[in-house]
């Protein structure tokens, strides 16, 4: 109907204007649903952040929830040559060792030559197992790929000797001794018949691969000698990894002390954590009262039920005794006015007097809160996620009543426009009519006058 335009033809009625207006008029429900839209999903946005936070606690809480979550330390070695590593686990300790070796990667080159004179070579490992290699060609690229294309753990490559001469460097993948091999040019069977020759012996062994040494206790009754195909001693101490880089005549110090300052942050964290949850829904549940004559403002949460008994629920996760023992006594405190704080002092001191039973309370704080995100945040059945996907198919019910309405406002339109048209064009008979009326009207009133 976009198409007939017989504006005020006839009547001289600006009848698009009049339309216009008889529509805004009919779309005053249509504006207030989708006003209503526009609320509701400022609401879910702000449910959804809630519910981010409240899912993203949940997740610190789980591996805040079991017992080792404390355990922060500090490691130190007396020399730049040893690096010490506190893992999960590690305990305060403080011992010295003695460097005698470092762990090597075994290596050898050949003589030089300008090809490989032999059909195929023979990798035989530290533990006596054979690997034949056939090269492709003679060529020293081919007898090299050969060799690292082989699986026997060792890496070729091909060297200039000058004068058109290049040398084969075979070395190890791994240090230690058990990586070290001897290269035969020669089949499986000429090693077996001792005919074989050592690929080394016209070249040189550069490195014999050998096992880091480090001595526990030197140069007393209870010296133990400890071996690592690495240069990492994994758990030389229980939950501490030694790495070693240099030969040390001298005793070097290590030591692993807790850190208390680490253990601290963990706490303070997390309770900057929930009491920025508390927070938000503070402020989003405040409703601000207008000026004399004005309606007040209310927060976005305000009057939300789920959100004010997830508030609830996470204040007493906090603050609720753990078997007996207040959550105050390792520092959580929170206040009259519901803020949540962290007291530094009062944890250490906790700590100091039983570490043990500190993480203990602070475990099961944890645990509650975790419990309080599954409630409320599980992905599938979380009270919150339910509130957030209840909220968006009201939208969605909105939107499909907006889209009916539309099509019911088009169709009023259109019928309007027809009417006015109609109207237009009776007008414009009538006035087609009376003009021939006052013509004829006119003439005779001409003839009787003559």
């Amino acid at each position: 109907m976009a198409g007939i335009n017989m504006n005020g033809l006839a009547s001289g009625l600006d009848t698009k204007a009049i339309i216009d207006a008889l529509m805004a008029v009919a779309e005053i429900p249509k504006t207030q649903l989708q006003n209503k839209v526009t609320d509701r999903q400022y609401v879910i946005s702000q449910l959804q952040s809630l519910n981010s936070s409240v899912k993203s606690v949940g997740e610190t809480a789980k591996k805040l929830a079991g017992f080792g979550a404390l355990d922060k330390t500090t490691a130190a070695s007396s020399s730049q040559a040893v690096t010490v590593t506190g893992k999960a686990g590690a305990q305060p300790m403080n011992a010295s060792i003695v460097v005698d070796k470092v762990a090597t990667t075994h290596t050898v080159v050949s003589a030089a030559m300008s090809s490989f004179s032999g059909s195929a070579l023979t990798i035989k490992a530290a533990d006596g197992t054979l690997t034949e290699v056939t090269p492709a060609s003679s060529s020293l690229t081919d007898v090299a790929k050969a060799i690292n294309e082989s699986g026997a753990g060792v890496k070729a490559a091909v060297v200039s000797a000058g004068g058109g001469q290049f040398r084969l460097q075979v070395t190890a993948k791994d240090t230690g001794a058990d990586a070290s091999f001897t290269i035969y040019e020669g089949t499986e069977a000429d090693v077996l018949a001792n005919t074989a020759t050592d690929l080394a012996s016209g070249g040189a062994v550069v490195t014999q691969g050998s096992d880091a040494e480090v001595r526990l206790w030197a140069g007393t009754a209870a010296e133990q000698v400890v071996n690592s195909k690495t240069n990492t001693f994994e758990d030389l101490f229980p939950g501490v990894d030694v790495k070693v880089s240099v030969v040390s005549a001298e005793p070097v110090n290590v030591s692993v002390a807790t850190d208390t300052a680490a253990q601290s942050k963990v706490v303070e964290d997390f309770t900057k954590q929930v009491q920025a949850i508390l927070s938000g829904i503070k402020n989003g549940s405040k409703a601000t009262v207008g000026d004399a004559g004005t309606a007040a403002t209310l927060g976005v949460f305000t009057g939300d039920a789920t959100v004010r008994a997830l508030s609830n629920d996470l204040k007493n996760a906090v603050t609720l005794p753990v078997d007996g023992v207040s959550p105050s006594s390792i520092g959580m405190t929170m206040d009259k006015y519901g803020v949540l704080s962290f007291d530094k002092e009062k944890f250490a001191a906790a700590m100091a007097k039983d570490p043990e039973g500190t993480e203990k309370v602070f475990n099961a704080i944890a645990a509650r809160v975790e419990g309080v995100s599954d409630t409320y945040s599980d992905s599938y059945d979380g009270v919150l996620t339910k509130r957030v996907q209840n909220q968006e198919a009201f939208v969605r019910q909105l939107n499909t009543q907006i889209e009916q309405m539309d099509k019911r406002l088009e169709m009023r339109r259109d019928a309007m426009v027809l009417k006015y048209a109609a109207l237009e064009t009776a007008m414009q008979q009538m006035n087609s009519q009376k003009d021939y009326l006052t013509a004829q009207f006119a003439a005779m009133t001409k003839k009787s006058d003559d």
